[in-house]
């Protein structure tokens, strides 16, 4: 199935800009049922692989033996948006494993939900490196290191047996191997993964299939990110809200310049996203309209979901005055 999933943003009744959209689904362990635009697209996985980079900390029974459960989990396979609930589980984190915020390499940045930011706002002294959307995913790779006796210090470099465990892990779930793998940085300094958007896509639907058949690792992954959607992203977070208004049904992770991936494990679906300018702005929506077209999401959505699907422009009076919506 070929499908037009760019986004445009109109004002009155023109077409003011158009964010270009390529995107992939599959079924495990990798039958591809629909494209847009170029599937071929090589992307950095970005937030997109915490999941995965989770895995192998879970798999090493070092996660266990730390005394961690699905909120850590959940942390650790989250952008969450930097509100007190996030920033006191990480923080939580760190003194459980007798490390401190200093011992972050993600800087500090705003929080992403508008909750978090207006409390930040609010407080005294501004964000620190716990409000950083990845301090979760951090903690949990300091955790590793310490569990496993590794040093600490330079945890995000490539070179490190932490960093160098996820690419395997990113390795066996996508089918690429390792020397074929682009390795980057992220924004929070940790490696990062190019990949094409199938081999994304791939990955999300074995994990899916695997999850479904009750594969030990797979399924506690997931399962703490269905269990605490909040977590996983935050208030207003476009991940979050898609769990909980399928109740768990399709799961999704963000990554930032415009890349999304998402898997509906009852069906062994999994789906590759990227705005190719990577407008936020036409992530979220492009998302909601693949799953619709795709059967997982009805044409008619809940409230909170059609509000991503299509949010107006509105000008300094605050007056609508056009609206970033699916061009089909």
């Amino acid at each position: 199935m070929r499908l037009d999933l760019d986004i445009v943003a109109t004002r009155g009744d023109v077409v003011e800009s158009r964010h270009h959209v390529s995107a992939i689904a599959c079924v495990s362990p990798g039958t591809v049922v629909a494209t847009a635009g170029d599937p071929s697209t090589l992307a950095v996985w970005r937030s997109c692989a915490k999941p995965f980079q989770a895995m192998p900390f879970v798999e090493s029974g070092g996660f266990d033996a730390t005394g961690w459960g699905d909120d850590e989990l959940a942390l650790a396979c989250a952008s969450h948006g930097g509100e007190p609930e996030h920033v006191a589980l990480a923080l939580s984190m760190l003194d459980q494993i007798g490390l401190e915020e200093g011992d972050l390499v993600c800087g500090p940045h705003e929080p992403l939900s508008r909750r978090g930011a207006r409390l930040v706002m609010q407080a005294a002294g501004g964000p620190s490196r716990l409000h950083n959307n990845c301090s979760g995913k951090h903690a949990a790779m300091l955790a590793f290191a310490r569990a496993e006796g590794w040093p600490t210090l330079g945890y995000e470099s490539y070179v490190h047996p932490v960093q160098q465990r996820a690419l395997d892990t990113v390795a066996h779930w996508t089918g690429i191997p390792t020397r074929q793998i682009r390795l980057t940085v992220d924004g929070c300094g940790v490696v990062a993964f190019g990949l094409p958007l199938d081999a994304m896509a791939r990955a999300f639907a074995r994990l899916g299939a695997a999850a479904a058949c009750g594969d030990e690792i797979p399924l506690r992954v997931l399962g703490a990110m269905k269990k605490h959607p909040f977590l996983v992203g935050g208030t207003d977070r476009f991940d979050t809200v898609l769990i909980e208004e399928t109740e768990g049904r399709v799961v999704a992770k963000v990554g930032a310049e415009g890349v999304h991936t998402v898997c509906v494990p009852e069906l062994a679906l999994g789906l590759a996203l990227k705005v190719q300018d990577g407008a936020t702005r036409a992530q979220h929506p492009a998302v909601l309209r693949f799953l619709q077209r795709l059967g997982v999401l009805p044409e008619s959505l809940s409230p909170r979901l059609e509000s991503f699907l299509k949010t107006p422009v509105v000008n300094t009076r605050g007056v609508t005055v056009g609206e970033v919506r699916p061009v089909a």
